[in-house]
């Protein structure tokens, strides 16, 4: 076998499976038989990702006596919820920066409402006996550019006046942390991030539901949805459910409300996994405290040790495809892998010699704001929401009960906030889409490469309001 060399990366790949790490396990459950023939149930929720989970097992708990169904086209966990990179960070808006430009004046209570919902998943997991690695480690977003320090001193300084605590690092602070000749400064956020399985974190929620008494059908593709008297009707491919209300959980995928549609759009996110390190390639890097990890950058990359002591490394490319296309064939993309691995051994060095076991890809859910948004349709009978833009592992539950709320016909503090409320801008037609995606993505390139100076076209695009990221 060759010699892989830190001028050599795509050495490291050659081998790699091209398939997610997380859902090549074995205590991968038994798909659920497809519906057929008519069910009847209080409510139907379409999507047996996070959000569909999270929905289906809320709304037993606040009412046992409520028969829910949950259809899922292909298997639950398979899509984004099972591949993504196991950061369930507290945040319901995409990160503080994110928060602070669109809702100031209620990121507060959204950032106290996003740490009581971490500890309510926490909570939920040990309840339920739910085993799927999760550790409440925090993160560090990292500097690697000098414009980048004064930039995270002033979100320190910025953040404590929103009842966050991050700690400003220096070089040699956050060196001591994870050892990288790149690191120039950090933040710490102590709380509000923890990692997880992601894969057996879906695994897990499913078999809470059906503990609860959720009726799970897979395979079971939701075709339509139509309105029977006091009830709707989603329709599937060898059957329909018959229900009282419906929640739709189904994120990247084209909503069966319609008019939702153009507020989204799918962007594909990359992730490669090494093999487990040795006892000394850790050493070599350190990383006591196993933060989550992820530089500062435009096109950033998010990184993190697994249970078994890999290194799960992803991000930078956002790629989106003319048309707004889906295909499992997208979800491998060797230039990007290559330009992967070529930034891990940039970052590490040290890891010489290490190669990567998986390599893939899957589409995310974006919309212009970066963070989810929430609507009903057919006279608060159908409740949506979607648009999680990458940051959804513990965002989703926070839509549960956000659906449920509307769903109940309940007036709460969720409800009431203006995020909730509000709807991002929604995506031009052809090709005009693809030409201000396409824009957006080589402005953030230039704009890593300028010292973080924004083009007109960026700063027009902060001003109306709108982005594109991952």
């Amino acid at each position: 076998m060759s010699r892989v060399t830190a001028t050599d990366p795509v050495r490291s790949l050659v081998d790699a499976e091209p398939a997610p790490f997380w859902l090549d396990d074995p205590a991968k459950p038994t798909p659920f038989p497809a519906l057929a023939g008519e069910e009847h149930c209080d409510l139907v929720v379409v999507g047996g990702g996070y959000c569909g989970l999270w929905t289906a097992l809320l709304a037993k708990e606040r009412n046992p006596d409520r028969d829910v169904i949950l259809v899922e086209a292909h298997e639950v966990g398979w899509a984004a919820s099972g591949r993504n990179g196991g950061f369930c960070a507290a945040s319901l808006t995409h990160g503080f920066g994110n928060g602070l430009a669109r809702w100031p004046d209620e990121l507060a209570e959204l950032e106290r409402l996003g740490l009581e919902n971490l500890n309510e998943i926490e909570d939920t997991l040990r309840r339920y006996g739910i085993d799927c690695d999760w550790e409440r480690t925090g993160s560090i977003d990292v500097a690697t550019l000098p414009h980048q320090v004064s930039e995270l001193r002033e979100q320190a300084e910025t953040a404590r006046h929103f009842g966050v605590s991050s700690e400003f690092l220096g070089t040699e602070e956050v060196r001591a942390e994870v050892s990288s000749p790149t690191y120039l400064a950090g933040l710490l956020d102590r709380r509000g991030t923890a990692l997880v399985n992601p894969a057996r974190l879906a695994w897990g929620l499913r078999e809470a539901c059906v503990w609860l008494g959720v009726r799970i059908f897979e395979r079971t593709r939701a075709t339509g949805l139509d309105t029977r008297g006091a009830s709707m009707v989603v329709t599937t491919g060898y059957g329909r459910v018959v229900a009282r209300r419906v929640a739709l959980a189904t994120n990247v995928f084209p909503s069966l409300v319609h008019r939702v549609r153009p507020f989204v759009i799918p962007v594909y996110d990359y992730a490669v996994v090494t093999e487990p390190l040795t006892e000394g390639r850790l050493a070599s890097i350190g990383w006591p405290n196993r933060y989550g990890m992820s530089d500062t950058a435009s096109q950033f990359h998010y990184y993190r040790l697994t249970g078994d002591d890999r290194i799960l490394w992803g991000g930078y490319h956002a790629v989106y495809h003319y048309g707004s296309r889906l295909s499992a064939e997208l979800d491998q993309r060797p230039l990007t892998f290559r330009v992967l691995a070529e930034n891990f051994f940039r970052t590490f060095p040290q890891l010489e010699g290490v190669r990567f076991t998986h390599t893939w890809g899957g589409a995310i859910d974006t919309c212009s704001r970066f963070s989810a948004f929430f609507g009903t349709a057919a006279r608060g009978r159908v409740a949506y929401a979607l648009g999680f833009t990458g940051l959804g592992v513990a965002a989703t539950r926070f839509a549960a009960q956000v659906m449920l709320d509307r769903l109940d016909g309940l007036n709460t503090p969720r409800t009431r906030l203006d995020m909730v409320r509000g709807k991002p801008v929604p995506f031009p037609p052809e090709p005009f889409r693809w030409l201000g995606v396409e824009l957006t993505r080589r402005s953030m390139a230039r704009a890593d490469r300028d010292g973080g100076k924004r083009n007109l076209w960026l700063r027009t695009m902060d001003t109306l309001g709108l982005g594109f990221d991952s």
